[in-house]
This record gives structure tokens, C-alpha cells and sequence, in this order.
């Protein structure tokens, strides 16, 4: 055989074998595309995944209602709310914009609201100053469902009718100790971060987690929905690392942790944290490591993780709770025990899940309200 037609079968060859991996490149990504579509659609079919605390099935905010004999009854009861949060969030801004324009609808004055800093023994303290205005309703969601059972019990002894954000307090009974739970569809806004992931992914790469390291049933559920789903529907994108946080400095708490995995993994294609405020610490460790191609995928809507996904940032994609639609549950929720009307003892919100393209439409879903200046003129168009 002559050189020339040995360098042309050589070519030939490797031409071939170019455009065999091509085309499976493409087959790839179009198959996770697929994958993520069909999973994203089935998560916006308003199915909730998430069950309760004590595995209840969730019952949707839409069944919450009052005949106009029962909202005269209670506008003459003059009834009185306190709201003890545990951080100062959007979302927590997003449930007190729910309480307050629902409350007002309802006849219920708000006395106080305070917010802990993520610690227990200053939201136990908080609890009892409040409890001091003798609130007919406390809304709340326990820093810690174990430290804070007593003070919670305390306030269900004094009468005062409590509805639960998130979280419940240890040894309390629905329909008995508490009115009832409202949160969102946890596991499904996993499982709606991990599709985005996945497709940004192009189905394949390395990633690694970090949790949130305490007894929260709400955020062990998205963690679960993520994990399950990624590794289920994704088997060529593989979790090498994990990291848990506990705060109060949640922002600080994951930058360390992602620098600790960017150290071990520099090369790794995403990291997925729990909630926005970590996923401020992961993007604060890839500025500092100069990492311009790892991604991130998260829960919540917050400003900052939504300028990302806006203006094409690391962020790639999120699951949102629907805090505002949660506080105006809540009121309803707080009015139906004041009026001894048996309510669902878990309401749940549905997923939604949120990317570039639809992160100005989501963030007036997710707050009832118009986007900002900073987040409008963020968005780059794809």
C-alpha cells in the first residue's frame, strides 16, 4: 500500500471516529435535554411530592376558604397575630408581604414580628416578649424543633393558636398543639434544581452537594429530591463530594465548605446548594478561586441567586417555594383556628422550577410582585 493511501485511510479513520463522537455528544445531550423536559413537565403538572412531618398528605391552599358568614364572625373577634421568624430573607420578606395583605383582609391586627438570627435560645426569647401582647395567633417556624419544644408548648397551653412555617416543633400534635403546617413541595423543587442541573450538564460531569446539617424535615427533603433525581435520571453525572452546614452564617459557612471542594476538586462541573443564601457562599468561592466554569444549582428565589441566572452567571438553575402564596396560607390558616373550623394539618405549594429564561416571569410568581430595576436590567437575552 502506498504512503499517500495509507495517510488517506488514516484520515479517513480518524474522521470517522470524529464524527462518531460527535454524534454521540449530541445524542447525549439531546437525551438529557429530553430527560429534563419530561421531568420538568411532570413537577409542573401541580402534583406535590413532599409529604409532612408526620408523612401527611399535603392539601393545597386553594381548598383554604371562608363563607362571608364566618369572615363577619371573625372581623368581630378583633383577634391579634405575632410572627417569630427565624432569619431575615426574601423569602422571609416574601412570607410577611402574604401575612400582612391576607391578616388585613381577614380583620387580624399584627402585633409583632421578630426574627432570630438563626438561634434558638433568641427566638425562645423572642417567643416570650411576644407572647407578652397576648397574641390570639403566633406564626413560626422553629430554629430548633428540639431545643424549642417547650417554649412552643408553653405558648399552645396559653391559648394562643400557632401555625407552623417549615418546621414543627418537637412533640406537638396537629389539629391539637397546633393548627396546622404550610410549606412548599420540597422534594419536587429538588428534583426541579436537579433536571436544570442536569440539562446544563448535557447529562454528563462531576458534582458535589452541600446540606444543610440539622433536624429540618423541609430541607432534608429537597436534599433527598435532588440527589435521587440526579443519580436516577442523570447516571453519567456523579456525586464526589458532600458537605454539610449548620450557620447561623449559612453564606459563610458554604463559601468555606465549596473552597474545600474546589481545593480537593478544581476541575468539578457544579456544586448544588441547599438554599439561595449558601449558594451567595459558593459563587463568593468561585470568585475568590477564579473559577469561571463551575455551575450552580440551588433552592429559592433570592435576589442575588436570581441576578445570576439573569445576566447568564454560575447559577443554572433553581427550585422556588412560593413564599408569598405560603404567608397568605398561613393567615387563612391561623383565621380557620380562631374560628374552630377543622383545617388540613399540611398545606403544601407546588414546585416551580426556574431558569434564565424564565427568572423575571418566576420572581413575580414566587412574590407577588414586579421584579426589581437590578434584577430587570440584569437579564441578558440567550
Amino acid at each position: 500500500m502506498t504512503s499517500i493511501k495509507k495517510k488517506a485511510l488514516v484520515v479517513a479513520a480518524a474522521l470517522a471516529v470524529s464524527s462518531f463522537a460527535s454524534i454521540n455528544a449530541v445524542s447525549a445531550a439531546q437525551t438529557a435535554s429530553q430527560i429534563a423536559k419530561a421531568g420538568l413537565a411532570e413537577l409542573a403538572s401541580g402534583k406535590v411530592y413532599s409529604t409532612g412531618p408526620a408523612g401527611e398528605a399535603a392539601a393545597a391552599a386553594e381548598s383554604l376558604t371562608f363563607t362571608p358568614a364566618e369572615l363577619t364572625k371573625l372581623k368581630a373577634m378583633n383577634a391579634t397575630a405575632a410572627i417569630a421568624l427565624h432569619l431575615t430573607s426574601d423569602w422571609t420578606s416574601g412570607q410577611l408581604a402574604g401575612l400582612k395583605k391576607e391578616f388585613a383582609v381577614l380583620g387580624i391586627t399584627i402585633v409583632g414580628t421578630t426574627q432570630a438570627d438563626f438561634k434558638a435560645d433568641t427566638q425562645v426569647s423572642q417567643i416570650q416578649t411576644l407572647m407578652a401582647k397576648k397574641p390570639s395567633v403566633l406564626i413560626s417556624i422553629p430554629v430548633d424543633s428540639q431545643a424549642e419544644a417547650s417554649a412552643y408548648k408553653a405558648v399552645a397551653a396559653a391559648g394562643t393558636k400557632i401555625v407552623f412555617m417549615d418546621n414543627v416543633a418537637n412533640g406537638m400534635v396537629a389539629g391539637k398543639d397546633y393548627i396546622s403546617v404550610v410549606s412548599a413541595d420540597n422534594y419536587a423543587n429538588g428534583a426541579a434544581s436537579a433536571y436544570l442541573l442536569g440539562k446544563a450538564l448535557n447529562g454528563k460531569g462531576t458534582i458535589a452537594t452541600i446540606h444543610h446539617a440539622a433536624d429540618f424535615w423541609v430541607t432534608k427533603q429537597r436534599w433527598n429530591g435532588f440527589k435521587e433525581t440526579i443519580t436516577s435520571k442523570f447516571p453519567g453525572i456523579k456525586i464526589v463530594d458532600d458537605k454539610g452546614i449548620s450557620g447561623p452564617d449559612f453564606a459563610g459557612d458554604a463559601q468555606a465548605a465549596a473552597t474545600a471542594i474546589l481545593t480537593k476538586y478544581p476541575k468539578i462541573n457544579a456544586i448544588w446548594a441547599v438554599w439561595d443564601t449558601p449558594a451567595e457562599g459558593v459563587m463568593a468561592a468561585l470568585r475568590a478561586a477564579g473559577n469561571t466554569t463551575t455551575v450552580i444549582a440551588t433552592e429559592d428565589l433570592g435576589a442575588n441567586v436570581a441576578i445570576s441566572l439573569a445576566k447568564g452567571g454560575p447559577v443554572v438553575g433553581l427550585g422556588a417555594q412560593r413564599p408569598y402564596d405560603a404567608g397568605v396560607a398561613e393567615a387563612k390558616l391561623a383565621a380557620y383556628g380562631l374560628l374552630g373550623k377543622t383545617a388540613p394539618i399540611y398545606v403544601a405549594m407546588p414546585a416551580l422550577a426556574v431558569d434564565h429564561n424564565g427568572v423575571l416571569a418566576a420572581w413575580r410568581t414566587v412574590y407577588s410582585a414586579a421584579p426589581s430595576d437590578a434584577l430587570r436590567k440584569s437579564f441578558k437575552v440567550s
